[in-house]
């Protein structure tokens, strides 16, 4: 199903898009089609089709983008988004079985497209390049530290941390692997220990086709934050690496017309400077009840204000335990408030856009991550950046209401010592962000691929 009837044969410089059907995929992945759509020149009429599930397209359609990004869907061939953290790895599965031939059918009636820009994550799609003679550009939308630490995954296995037992092994450092800092066996990616290790054998799958068989890597990072692990990777894989930026909704503000202030944004404008604990779980999997209780308990006591963003399940019981200093908010433009000068921290489950949405408004981090990349994430906010404290130091263990009310007024403490420098740091974090965006960095290195993928002979 097209649903857009723009003859793609008059453009130049065609991109087919593939993200990963989560939002923690599509929404980077449509934030660099945006980058990439508005640096290029008018004369490289470039077009770019952004290929998605009828269910996605649902909740995409009226979200603003510039004209030539343009839709493309393929039947709900994969278990609903809204039960997606039902069944995991039968989501996985359906997405790495399920979803390659109704988009080749798509390739099927289009020109050529000059390169094919897709997910890390759908392995299948650089087969489909492979097959048809396109170029494919590797979307990696976790940090580079993360994909070094999997790439050196032989490393791992030769040091007796592969396979991991963190009760014995947690507190061990890593500190073999070419650029990255040690690191505790507890804050590598959790494939290599614990729950989700049936996935390890899709995510080395994923390593193996970019490695080898993409034609770029594509890293949402910008390179001063990550700076040894990207030289360290650039002599070790043959690959071209191309740091396109934090692919966070930063130019969103120029597709935005006429929209009204939202109900929260007047609540923070209420609030004092620095004074507001930004709290978001993630969009996906999220804690325990039993934990949920001892943080909204916690919070509540610690007398702090907050800004929750939760789930319905949770947001009535939130709003019943925070009293008269909070909201509660099933939804947020989440950059627009961590930009807010009332809010002073962000509490975080630590994935990588989050990550970098708040390393970008310069605020301090709690920290409470729950799976995937987000234990890395978490110790380069706290050890390698000094932007953050850690909530859950144990992630097995229940964090009590006293602990946290204790950590909290402490974190928002704008008298304190560590308050103060730890905020110093965050700052210098945020100019390290708008000297990359505001210095063109970023747009020179998408412009260069831009420039790489147009001036190549159409396949």
């Amino acid at each position: 199903m097209e649903t857009t009837s723009v003859d793609l044969a008059l453009f130049s410089c065609h991109i087919l898009a593939i993200p990963y059907p989560g939002r923690g995929h599509i929404n980077p992945l449509m934030n660099l089609c945006k980058l990439i759509a508005t640096t290029s020149k008018p004369n490289h009429l470039l077009q770019i089709s952004f290929i998605v599930t009828e269910e996605w397209f649902s909740f995409l359609k009226s979200e603003p983008k510039p004209d030539n990004i343009q839709f493309q869907t393929i039947p709900n061939v994969i278990p609903s988004e809204k039960d997606r953290s039902k069944d995991l790895l039968g989501f996985v599965e359906a997405v790495y079985t399920k979803m390659k031939a109704p988009i080749d059918s798509i390739l099927d009636g289009l020109p050529k497209p000059n390169m094919i820009l897709a997910d890390s994550l759908l392995p299948w799609a650089v087969g489909i390049g492979e097959r048809r003679n396109i170029p494919v550009a590797s979307f990696w939308t976790m940090s580079a530290t993360v994909f070094s630490i999997l790439h050196h995954h032989q490393l791992l296995l030769a040091n007796g941390h592969f396979e991991a037992n963190l009760a014995e092994q947690g507190e061990e450092l890593v500190s073999y692997i070419p650029g990255i800092t040690p690191i505790c066996v507890k804050d590598l990616p959790p494939v290599f220990h614990c729950k989700y290790r049936e996935m390890l054998h899709l995510i080395l799958e994923v390593m193996s086709q970019l490695v080898n068989k993409a034609q770029y890597a594509l890293f949402t990072t910008i390179e001063p934050l990550e700076t040894q692990v990207i030289e360290a990777l650039q002599a070790e894989i043959p690959v071209p690496i191309f740091t396109v930026g934090p692919t966070i909704p930063y130019l969103d503000t120029e597709f935005k017309t006429n929209q009204p202030c939202p109900n929260y944004l007047s609540w923070l404008d209420d609030q004092p400077k620095d004074s507001v604990l930004y709290i978001s779980q993630g969009s996906f999997l999220s804690v325990s009840n039993t934990q949920l209780d001892e943080i909204i308990a916690g919070v509540h006591s610690s007398g702090v204000r907050t800004f929750w963003v939760a789930r319905e399940t949770s947001s009535l019981l939130i709003t019943d335990g925070i009293g008269k200093r909070g909201i509660v908010v099933p939804w947020c433009d989440q950059l627009r408030v961590l930009c807010h000068p009332s809010v002073g921290g962000f509490w975080s489950h630590c994935g990588w856009n989050s990550t970098k949405e708040g390393a970008f408004a310069g605020v301090p981090f709690l920290t409470f991550p729950i799976v995937a990349d987000q234990f890395t994430n978490s110790k380069q906010i706290v050890e390698d950046w000094k932007i953050g404290w850690r909530v859950n130091k144990e992630s097995e263990n229940l964090v009590k209401r006293d602990e946290i009310a204790l950590l909290v007024q402490s974190f928002m403490d704008l008298d304190s010592y560590h308050g103060r420098e730890m905020r110093k740091r965050a700052m210098g974090i945020r100019k390290i962000f708008q000297e990359a965006i505001e210095g063109g960095a970023i747009q020179a290195n998408i412009y260069k691929f831009i420039q790489d993928i147009s001036q190549g002979p159409r396949q």
